[in-house]
């Protein structure tokens, strides 16, 4: 060992910072206490609106026995959105035993990252394609434009509405779609259509156009563009497995063109201090011994 010298110590100590140091288990970020339905750690709403929200969720509440809870963060410091998540949801424990009808609705401030944690007696409700729904069309809108305190609002809105059956989703887009994205959309239906076609030409003729086609005018945007991709692609099918039978047959291979990227039922983290705002009226506010089995959604602005 004599025979190392400072040197070789030195060398041996860095292998085992940079070998040992990152493989250690990172430090989950504490679950923040329930201090009330409205959590705001990172102290983005006007004290008014937290209020306004708390009593919206405890009449709500009342009136329904299900209870939904804000929380907002500074930051999720590199932990998953949906491990942090869904610790919180089934430490605060919303909604009822046996039940299950609580709501999470998580913010994190420097991630730009929004999660719906639902519990499980509101998944048939409250679902996945809804939840990922009120956060592309409600929530993040708003905090594109920098109106967190509106956008929370009108996600905890859209939250209680779909719960007692009376929300209504925009009709369009609130995005504004460009020609150059219309145009790459429908080409890229038209690409999908063919892929497709091709493949169930080799089962019969007639169904790979057919297929194709379809297809294509189900991901193109907007009707007109649909129409384009749709016939476009029935005529390259036609002519490219007619080549295809006519020189031995082409293979081709199928990919998968559908990516939903609001989609997401996993993904969440953060550490507390105990700085949440509390309104819960008489008695303050704790949850009723719910349960989460990760139902919900994720999404950013």
């Amino acid at each position: 060992m004599r025979l190392m010298g400072r040197a070789g110590w030195a060398v041996l100590a860095g292998w085992l910072w940079f070998t040992l140091v990152p493989s250690l288990p990172a430090r989950a970020l504490d679950v923040p206490p329930l201090s009330g339905r409205v959590v705001d750690l990172a102290h983005v709403l006007p004290p008014a609106t937290t209020a306004q929200l708390s009593e919206t969720l405890q009449a709500h509440e009342s009136k329904t026995s299900n209870q939904v809870a804000v929380l907002i963060v500074p930051s999720l410091e590199d932990e998953p959105l949906f491990d942090f998540s869904h610790r919180v949801a089934t430490t605060w424990k919303l909604g009822a035993k046996g039940t299950d009808n609580g709501v999470l609705l998580l913010i994190a401030i420097k991630e730009r990252k929004i999660r719906l944690e639902v519990g499980y007696g509101l998944e048939g409700v409250l679902t996945d394609a809804r939840s990922a729904q009120i956060i592309r069309n409600e929530i993040a809108p708003k905090f594109r434009a920098g109106d967190v305190p509106a956008g929370v609002t009108a996600g905890v809105q859209a939250v209680l509405h779909t719960i007692e059956g009376t929300y209504r989703a925009p009709e369009s887009p609130t995005a504004v779609h460009s020609d150059g994205e219309v145009i790459g959309n429908t080409i890229v239906a038209v690409i999908v259509g063919v892929v497709i076609g091709l493949f169930f030409s080799r089962a019969h003729r007639v169904l790979g156009p057919v297929a194709g086609g379809g297809l294509s005018f189900l991901v193109a945007p907007w009707v007109i563009p649909a129409l384009i991709a749709g016939a476009a692609s029935v005529a390259l099918v036609s002519l490219m497995s007619g080549l295809g039978q006519a020189s031995g047959g082409g293979r081709r291979s199928r990919s998968g063109p559908f990516d939903d990227t609001w989609f997401s039922t996993r993904h969440g983290g953060w550490g507390s201090g105990g700085l949440g705002d509390s309104f819960g009226g008489s008695g303050g506010f704790s949850g009723g011994g719910g349960d989460f089995g990760g139902g919900g959604a994720s999404g950013d602005w």
